[in-house]
Parts: C-alpha cells; structure tokens; sequence
C-alpha cells in the first residue's frame, strides 16, 4: 500500500466459483491494488471498512470510479462523501444496450440505443453538453410513452409497459450527476476497462490450476496479486 497523493481508485468486484468475490481497490495512475478483499458479496459493511482503513493508512483518495453498486456507492457516501464518484460509462452502455436489444422495436427505444452508442465518445465538456440535450429532447418526445402503465384488474397493481425503454433511461439520470467527472480532471478514469482486463488476466491464470481447493483457490488469488503489485 502506497499511502500517495491524489489517489484515484478503481473499484470493482469478480466472481469465482463456490461464491468467491474479489474486490480491488486499484490506483489507476500507478496501476497499483491498494488493497484487496476476498469475500462472499459486494457488502455494504465490508466496503465501508475497506475504504475507511485506506484513509486512515494515509491515501488521499481523489476520486472513485465504479459500475454504481449501490452498496459500493452508499459506502463512498459514508465514509468520504467530499470524494468524487465516476460512473463507469462502458458498464452504464453496455446494460442499456442488452436492455433495449440490438434491434428494439420501438421509436423510443431506437432513439435511445442511439443516444446510448455515443457515451464512449464524448471527449469535451460542448460533447457532453450537445448530448445532454439530445437526451433531455428525447425524454420530452417520449415521457409520456416511458410512463405507460399496465394495470391488473384483478389485484390493481401496475407496472411499467415499456419496462426496458424505461429501465434504461433511468439507469442514465441516476448515473448522470457522476458520468462526466474525467472532464475536469484527466487523472480520472472514466471505466473500469482497466480492472475488467486484469480480472480476465486473473481467471485466465487460475484456470489452469482448475483443480485447487477452495482454500488453494483463495492463497493462487493472493499471490498473484502479491506478484503483480511487485512487478
């Protein structure tokens, strides 16, 4: 653990079999773990100890991108809520995208898959200004349709007709406050792209010992990552 300035983590969660979770708090500008959990969930509890033991060890954290756990982002709240939250931008793309399909059948849905296609592109604060206000115009020509109402006559519970259209704006105006932080400051990862890679690197390693017990699992899992913060 490096207790450096201006630390800007990454943090995410992977699963292996017999519901191991790994958790990386990751220093993106050195490409460094600051501290690993191996556990059975993404718990609020755990999370909040994990971040309040890296303040307390001396890192200055400057900002958090995440996917937007809600047990991960009610952590940062607790605990550091001065410190700036960046919404991975490939994980809000890539769920709106199996949300609404790669064909969907609505107007409304083909207008926002296209609105959704052009997150990763936005480069300068006038790109993300034009493309709020793509999403603000398509959110006037279909509120209406986004609020549908399906109502059973028998028990008078509703829910959302257009379930998906719906989920996937949704999903964009909670995340939009925190979408666009890497804008002011270039140290600020705007995905998890990163983490995503090193996992994949991980079970690709562990793969080959397919045969290791629970226990051995979790020490192959500790040393790796003793090994790759040396290197």
């Amino acid at each position: 653990m490096y207790p450096s300035e201006r630390v800007n983590l990454i943090i995410d969660g992977t699963y292996f079999s017999n519901n191991l979770c790994l958790i990386l708090y990751r220093d993106n500008t050195i490409k460094f773990t600051q501290l690993y959990r191996l556990t059975d969930g993404e718990w609020f509890e755990e999370l909040a100890e994990d971040l309040s033991n890296l303040l307390q060890l001396g890192v200055q954290i400057e900002s958090i991108t995440c996917d937007g756990h809600k047990a991960l982002l009610k952590a940062i709240r607790h605990v550091c809520p001065q410190v700036r939250i960046q919404r991975c931008l490939i994980h809000i793309q890539r769920m709106c995208r199996i949300w609404l399909s790669n064909k969907p059948q609505s107007d409304a849905g083909r207008d926002l898959r296209r609105i959704v296609s052009q997150i990763h592109l936005i480069h300068t604060p006038l790109q993300r200004d034009y493309w709020i206000v793509s999403l603000v115009q398509w959110h006037e020509t279909y509120k209406e349709y986004i609020n549908q109402k399906t109502v059973n006559p028998l028990t008078g519970r509703y829910w959302y007709t257009h379930k998906m259209v719906r989920r996937s704006f949704m999903t964009i105006k909670n995340a939009l406050p925190d979408m666009f932080q890497y804008l002011d400051n270039q140290r600020i990862p705007n995905s998890t792209n990163g983490l995503e890679s090193f996992f994949g690197h991980l079970k690709g390693h562990l793969n080959v010992h397919r045969g290791l017990s629970h226990q051995h699992r979790k020490q192959f899992i500790q040393w790796y990552l003793y090994f790759r913060n040396k290197g």
